[in-house]
């Protein structure tokens, strides 16, 4: 009989495994090399894990889980006008210590144009947003079913994001920002 899984190492493997992840990206990922990095061996990742896939789901979940979590710990206070909200979330999402959650968030979702099945809940990462989005943009929605509206305030955010990630041009993305938050005005 087989050694039981062990939570506690596969939760160690699963932090270690996502900070290797944000920091070099998923593209030619492979067992041996992160097994590696980790100080494990491949079968021990299969072992935890299951595959490479199901590896590669719990990464991306604990990426997006530590940054909608350190997210809340940086919004302003309820009593914030949605403007407030808005720039609270830009401040945060663009900052240079964001960088590897903005690259990977680009990565997953290019590669998954192209390769839909190896992202089953891809779409979650965007539509994941719409609850802190809803809530902190009340004065701007017209109720609580209101879809349209943060699909297009994320739209604004990833396309500022995408272009700061590659013109690196903070004035003007921060510009941009504030002319959107001007457009939102009541």
């Amino acid at each position: 009989m087989g050694r039981p899984p062990d939570p506690a190492r596969r939760a160690t493997t699963l932090a270690r495994a996502t900070d290797y992840v944000l920091a070099h990206g998923l593209a030619g990922l492979s067992l041996r090399p992160l097994a590696a990095a980790l100080d494990t061996s491949p079968r021990m990742l299969l072992y935890d894990f299951g595959s490479k896939q199901e590896l590669v789901a719990a990464v991306l979940a604990e990426a997006r889980r530590r940054g909608a979590s350190r997210m809340a710990e940086c919004l302003p206070a309820e009593a914030a006008t949605p403007e407030e909200h808005l720039r609270g979330i830009w401040a945060w999402i663009s900052a240079p210590e964001r960088a590897p959650f903005v690259r990977l968030f680009f990565e997953v979702h290019a590669d998954g144009l192209v390769h839909p099945e190896n992202y089953p809940d891809r779409a979650e990462a965007i539509t994941g947003w719409f609850g802190t989005l809803g809530t902190a943009l009340r004065g701007v929605t017209t109720g609580p079913d209101d879809t349209v509206t943060p699909t297009l305030v994320m739209a604004v955010v990833r396309g500022l994001l995408f272009d700061l990630a590659n013109t690196g041009d903070r004035d003007r993305t921060d510009r941009a920002l504030d002319r959107f938050c001007r457009l939102l005005r009541p």
